[in-house]
């Protein structure tokens, strides 16, 4: 069963510390969000392998997009 991990409000990418292959733990920080000039850490709730990453650095979100997919 995969994991889909969504952004939690508008904003760009800052940072990403992960990429597709990559094991990974619950609470580990996957990547960074910048929203109203603050750095928002998205962390996964679950462990596993990550499958796709959608976003890369300096790319704009929208709320609940698909950031990336753990499975």
């Amino acid at each position: 069963m995969s994991t889909e991990i969504l952004a939690p409000m508008p904003g760009s990418i800052w940072k990403v510390h992960v990429k597709e292959g990559d094991e990974v733990v619950e609470g580990q920080e996957l990547l960074i969000l910048e929203a109203m000039k603050m750095e928002n850490p998205i962390i996964t709730t679950t462990a596993g392998k990550v499958t796709e990453v959608k976003v890369k650095v300096e790319d704009k979100v929208a709320t609940k997009q698909l950031l990336l997919t753990i499975e």
